[in-house]
């Protein structure tokens, strides 16, 4: 593979997974109705591992243009290389969130409330409140970002399961962090599957949440900057 093929492939994997167990929690009439919170944010830890594992060899598994941003800041990613990276992201998520649709088909139609089927494909505050908000998925963002800097010179090495570090801090990040804002915390993660959500043939659904995108793109592109500043001018001189 290229690296941007490993990119759109590993963002594919992890939307499908991660958006595939939100669909599978909140959707009427599956096997997982209500499960909660718990696995949701372990479906999305394995959806981060199995994505990871899939790319890392190639590309070094960013999977979100925060990590991307973060890393070209800190000097360890070549800024020419961006823009493929950021586009395959975009795509790999759209693709996953199309696959969840299709997978989930007949319980999109069958569920009524039109925000829980908005609430499959991205993210939106429990309590709207755009400072908060704002420095909620920052704040998630900047503990990915400085994690996957940390981890990423470790003197242990785990072989096949180098990938395993990456998905347990973003296990954290949800259950620790993720209640205000649903920890977005990737910009592809949320932007990818809120388009597929405006442009797909969904039944009875309600508008795409424009007024609150902006947030979980710009938000976590600050964490993921600052989080590098930290690591290239504090954490590493």
């Amino acid at each position: 593979m290229s690296p941007f093929v490993a990119e759109l492939t590993g963002t594919a994997l992890l939307i499908t997974l991660g958006c595939g167990v939100v669909a599978n929690v909140i959707l009427d009439k599956t096997k997982g109705n209500k499960g909660g919170l718990i696995a949701i944010t372990f479906g999305w830890a394995v959806a981060v591992f199995t994505g990871v594992y899939a790319s890392a060899a190639v590309s070094g598994a960013h999977l979100n243009p925060a990590v991307t941003v973060g890393l070209a800041v800190e000097g360890s990613f070549e800024w020419s290389k961006v823009p493929a990276y950021l586009l395959a992201q975009m795509l790999g998520a759209m693709i996953g969130a199309f696959l969840v649709w299709l997978a989930y088909k007949q319980h999109f139609d069958a569920t009524q409330d039109p925000d829980l089927k908005l609430g499959t494909f991205c993210t939106d505050a429990a309590i709207e409140s755009p400072v908060h908000n704002f420095i909620t998925e920052t704040i998630g963002t900047f503990v990915l970002v400085l994690g996957v800097l940390l981890l990423s010179k470790p003197e242990m090495k785990l072989g096949a399961l180098d990938a395993l570090p990456v998905a347990l801090l973003v296990l954290g990040i949800g259950l620790s962090l993720g209640g205000p804002t649903g920890y977005a915390i990737n910009p592809a993660r949320d932007l990818g599957p809120r388009i597929m959500h405006a442009i797909l043939p969904i039944k009875n659904k309600r508008d795409s949440n424009w007024g609150y995108a902006w947030l979980p793109v710009i938000a976590p592109i600050t964490g993921g900057v600052l989080a590098a500043l930290l690591f290239k001018f504090v954490l590493q001189s």
